[in-house]
C-alpha cells in the first residue's frame, strides 16, 4: 500500500531539480493530444500504424523466441504464430481504416462488457464501501460501449483518434501538475 511520508519525498528528490522539463514534456503531450482531437482521422490512422508496428516487432520477437526454446518441441507453433504476428501487422499497416473497424468493434464490446462486470461487482459490493462510485463508473464505461457500438462501423474512423487525444491531453495535463508540484516542493 502505497503511503506518503518521509520514503516518498526522498524517492521524487531527484525529480524537483528537472520540473521544467517534467512540465515541458506535459506542454508537448498537451499540444499532440489537441492535435490529435482536431484531426481524429489521421490520428486514428496513426493510432492503428502503431499498433501495427508493434504487433510486428511482437512477431519479430515470437520468432526469435521460437529458435530459443526449440527443443522444448512447439518449435513450429510458435514460428507459425510469430509469421502471423508480423502478416497480421502488416495488413494494419496497408489498411488502417479496415483495421480500425475491428479495433473499434473489439473496444466498443470491451467497454461494454467491463462495464456490465463492473456495475455487477458494484451492487455486490458490502454497504459502507463506495460502491456508488464504482457503479457510477461503470455506468459511464457501458454508455460508452454501446454509444461506440451504437455507432459502428461509422465511429471506427474517429473512435481511436479521438481515444489518442483524449488521452494525451490528460497525460499532457497528469505531468504539467506534477511538474509544478516539484516545482512548488522545491521552493
Amino acid at each position: 500500500m502505497f503511503s506518503p511520508g518521509a520514503g516518498a519525498a526522498t524517492s521524487i528528490a531527484p525529480l524537483r531539480d528537472k520540473w521544467g522539463w517534467i512540465v515541458a514534456l506535459g506542454v508537448v503531450y498537451l499540444i499532440a493530444g489537441f492535435i490529435a482531437l482536431g484531426s481524429v482521422v489521421e490520428a486514428t490512422a496513426a493510432t492503428v500504424f502503431i499498433v501495427g508496428v508493434m504487433v510486428i516487432v511482437a512477431g519479430v520477437f515470437q520468432m526469435i523466441h521460437a529458435f530459443q526454446v526449440k527443443t522444448w518441441g512447439r518449435f513450429a507453433f510458435l514460428l507459425i504464430l510469430g509469421v502471423l504476428y508480423v502478416i497480421a501487422g502488416f495488413v494494419f499497416i496497408d489498411s488502417p481504416f479496415l483495421t480500425a473497424v475491428w479495433l473499434t468493434l473489439l473496444l466498443g464490446a470491451a467497454l461494454a462488457a467491463s462495464g456490465l462486470v463492473r456495475l455487477y461487482l458494484a451492487f455486490n459490493m458490502k454497504h459502507g464501501s463506495h460502491w456508488m462510485l464504482v457503479a457510477v463508473s461503470a455506468l459511464i464505461t457501458l454508455l460508452l460501449g454501446v454509444i461506440i457500438l451504437a455507432h459502428w462501423p461509422n465511429s471506427a474512423i474517429y473512435t481511436l483518434g479521438i481515444f489518442l487525444g483524449v488521452d494525451l491531453v490528460f497525460a499532457g495535463a497528469g505531468w504539467i501538475g506534477l511538474g509544478l508540484g516539484l516545482r512548488s516542493a522545491a521552493a
